[in-house]
């Protein structure tokens, strides 16, 4: 199919605004651009140029993938021909350049005006740095903002070449993931002020990041840290699924995604500006899948359970994992000696991380723990205490945000003075930029290490160097093996 077949294929029939230009450094003067060009019309398409000799340029593929970030942009491609060439192909409703070029000669202009199109001009005043800036946000790791829990080193004698050796085993271990999968879509906007109508803030949206998020995330991580990763969740009919089949398949995550057309693929928006979110909105439905969905799940689990080393139940409690089938799923793990682990999420909604009994390992914030005992008032210790005896749970991460993790578990040393071992580490991150993924990091990465012959101790400090990383990148990006050896070795 030919370049301009296909465009008119996808836009099917709306109103074409037309761009191009070399797009070196995509700066929030470029956004408002193209946002004004896509209010012009229904339908974006982007001419990157190839190159122009009066003009250093970036590679015109990193340079394309720069304008695909934007959230206005539907059809962007490298431009062969010269800007009037490709307009008189396409003949798009509207054409679009810079206000620069208003009292200029236009040679397009008797063109566009031929086929009835129209040529405007606007221009993107630049009020603050580029968007390598905001990128820089959601991809870098500042390793000097984390910070070494000495004193916890020190006191239990955790050897680094055992920690890396554990992180060398992480290769050999089979997992299953199962739990609700999530779409996160990161708005970055820039504040414009206050209305004067009422006490609302405004902001103007400048740029999206989607991320793959929830269950699915915590396979990515496994994945990234060298595990065969197999996925169980269920999916809406819609195009979000299909961003996660994608995004599932890049991670090299074996994904088994069952479709359920009463319910739409988890979305969660968050709006961001200056560093800080403003807004989260949900877009999904919470009931539990069918009986018949189950029943279809559970009988496809059970014949690639036998050489799994680990289940990690992720739930967001969005309905993939109802009761009735973490019991059969748990009962099956017992059957084959498998280790199992959980975490059950109660931020904007409510879980129960009791319901997940007999694990090796669960990770709950404080207040988790405490809707899973139904206890308000107890200290942490005595909390984590009854949450372990009602669901005979070997091993507790509390998680304490800023505070780090309170540990509460089997004394697995040889020389065992009491039963239970109880500590904590600190947060490792002192400059974290987006906390949202620190369970997601901790629960995977400290239970890869127990199932590698880690000590529940030593798996507590890779889960916090884990998390540490995690937080100080904006947005879900997969843990990977080499950032978790670097940042052990430093």
């Amino acid at each position: 199919m030919t370049l301009i077949k296909q465009i008119k294929k996808e836009a099917d029939g709306k109103k074409i605004a037309f761009v191009s230009g070399n797009f070196n450094i995509l700066h929030p003067g470029h956004l408002r651009f193209l946002k004004f060009a896509k209010e012009s019309s229904d339908f974006l398409v982007v001419g990157v140029n190839q190159e122009d000799k009066n003009v250093k340029l970036l590679d015109a593929n990193i340079r394309l993938e720069s304008v695909n970030h934007s959230m206005y942009v539907d059809y962007a491609f490298i431009l062969q021909d010269e800007p009037i060439d490709f307009i008189a192909r396409l003949k798009p409703e509207i054409v679009v350049k810079g206000s620069e070029h208003e009292d200029k000669v236009n040679s397009e202009k008797e063109l566009i005006e031929s086929y009835g199109g129209k040529l405007i001009f606007s221009s993107g005043d630049i009020k603050f740095s580029s968007l390598s800036l905001l990128q820089d946000e959601i991809n870098q790791l500042e390793h000097t903002a984390i910070k070494k829990p000495l004193s916890y080193l020190n006191r239990h004698q955790i050897d680094y070449n055992k920690l890396l050796s554990t992180l060398e085993k992480f290769k050999d271990l089979n997992v299953l993931v199962i739990g609700d999968v999530i779409v996160d879509e990161y708005i970055t906007c820039e504040p414009l002020g206050m209305s004067q109508e009422d006490p609302t803030i405004v902001v103007s949206p400048i740029s999206s990041n989607i991320f793959l998020g929830g269950a699915g995330i915590v396979a990515a991580h496994s994945a990234g840290l060298g595990a065969n990763v197999d996925f169980i969740s269920i999916i809406g009919n819609d195009n979000y699924a299909n961003l996660v089949e994608d995004k599932l398949k890049e991670y090299k995550v074996n994904a088994y995604l069952y479709s359920d057309n009463s319910r739409p693929t988890t979305l969660k928006q968050r709006f961001r500006a200056n560093s800080k979110t403003l807004l989260r909105v949900n877009h999904l439905k919470q009931h539990h899948m069918s009986k018949e969905m189950q029943d279809q799940i559970f009988n496809d689990l059970e014949k690639v359970i036998k050489n799994k080393d680990l289940i990690v139940f992720s739930d967001f409690s969005y309905g993939c994992l109802p009761i009735s089938l973490i019991e059969k799923i748990t009962n099956l793990g017992k059957e084959n000696n498998i280790m199992m682990v959980a975490d059950s999420q109660s931020s904007s909604q409510t879980g129960d991380i009791s319901k997940f009994k007999g694990m090796t390992l669960v990770t709950p914030t404080e207040r988790e723990a405490r809707l899973g005992v139904n206890d308000f008032e107890s200290g942490l210790i005595v909390l984590a205490e009854k949450l372990r005896s009602k669901s005979d749970i070997k091993n507790i991460f509390i998680t304490l945000g800023s505070e780090g993790i309170l540990i509460h578990s089997e004394n697995d040393s040889e020389e065992k003075s009491e039963k239970w071992i109880t500590d904590q580490i600190k947060a490792l991150n002192s400059a974290p930029k987006d906390v949202a993924g620190a369970g997601d990091s901790l629960l995977i990465s400290s239970s890869m290490a127990i199932a590698s012959g880690a000590s529940v101790i030593e798996a507590a400090y890779i889960g916090s160097i884990a998390a540490a990383c995690q937080v100080g990148r904006v947005g879900n990006i997969p843990l990977n093996i080499d950032e978790l050896n670097k940042e052990l070795r430093q």
